[in-house]
């Protein structure tokens, strides 16, 4: 098992999210609140009611625990990527096929649901928390007072199960997008590494990274606008009935665009994003394994 790779993709993940997070929130906001036309009115409104720190609602909860599901996704593609390989061709040596590439990505994105589900409703829910809580004695006061506070409320109010609302958009938006991603990302540096020469350049990671994201983010935000929308059901009156129920009514009263609500932002946000966190990836793996 390569224990290097879950520790950079730990390292990475978490610099991805730093990187991202403000236009993150900014995504969030224009798919699941219709009053948000646009993503410059959606800014404009954002730093006039809350200022800077709304872009920053519920860093803490995915700093924290996309370090973790960053390193199960790259630890899982890479030690599946290793089975796959002996078991095609006997060898480690034997370079990768691109489906096996492409299955290991897809395993990966799969597998980091379980951490990453309850994560991702509370970094959602707080960033949608732009207005108090009608239900509170004090309207000054918003319904969750912060990561945690929004965690134990779900898992009150909604059950455990509650923090898995949309999971099965999670893991449909995260298996393809994933596998997308890494398959991408090796043909760039394939095609762009001179022969003979064993790793890509810095030049090339991070153009290959950048625009793996880009393509990995493509595939997956149909998804994601049906993940955000079940995540949210739930802080006032409830919409939808469930995933099918939220992806009819959807393409109903918004049409088919509705699918790609946020695509422009989060390709926009995709390519720094997933530039710094395969370069910081590939620089944590290069210093473990050349480490005495």
């Amino acid at each position: 098992m390569h224990f290097a790779d879950f520790i950079a993709g730990s390292v990475g993940g978490a610099l991805g999210v730093a990187v991202g997070y403000p236009l993150d929130t900014v995504k969030v906001r224009i798919q699941t609140q219709r009053k948000y036309t646009s993503v410059w009115q959606c800014i404009r409104n954002t730093c006039k009611t809350e200022g800077v720190n709304g872009f920053y609602k519920g860093l803490s909860m995915p700093v924290t625990t996309v370090s973790i599901s960053s390193s199960v996704v790259f630890g899982t593609y890479r030690n599946c990527l290793q089975c796959l390989r002996q078991l095609r061709s006997g060898s480690l040596d034997a370079p990768p096929s691109k489906p096996d590439i492409f299955l290991s990505g897809l395993a990966g994105g799969v597998a980091q649901v379980s951490v990453m589900a309850p994560a991702d409703i509370v970094k959602v829910r707080l960033q949608c928390q732009t207005a108090p809580y009608q239900g509170s004695a004090s309207h000054s006061k918003p319904k969750y007072r912060g990561p945690l506070h929004c965690l134990l409320s779900i898992a009150r109010e909604e059950g455990v199960l509650g923090l898995y609302k949309g999971a099965n958009a999670l893991a449909l938006r995260d298996g393809p997008s994933f596998a997308t991603y890494f398959l991408t990302y090796n043909i760039i540096c394939e095609w762009l590494t001179p022969a003979g020469q064993k790793q890509p350049g810095w030049t090339v990671v991070l153009l290959a990274g950048g625009l793996s994201g880009m393509c990995g983010w493509t595939i997956g935000t149909p998804m994601d606008v049906i993940k955000s929308r079940l995540q949210v059901d739930g802080m006032g009156k409830r919409r939808y009935k469930g995933f099918v129920h939220c992806i009819t009514e959807s393409l109903r009263k918004e049409g088919p665009g509705v699918f790609f609500k946020g695509l422009g932002l989060n390709c926009m946000r995709a390519f720094p994003v997933n530039m710094s966190v395969f370069a910081a990836y590939e620089l944590v793996v290069h210093i473990l394994r050349t480490s005495p």
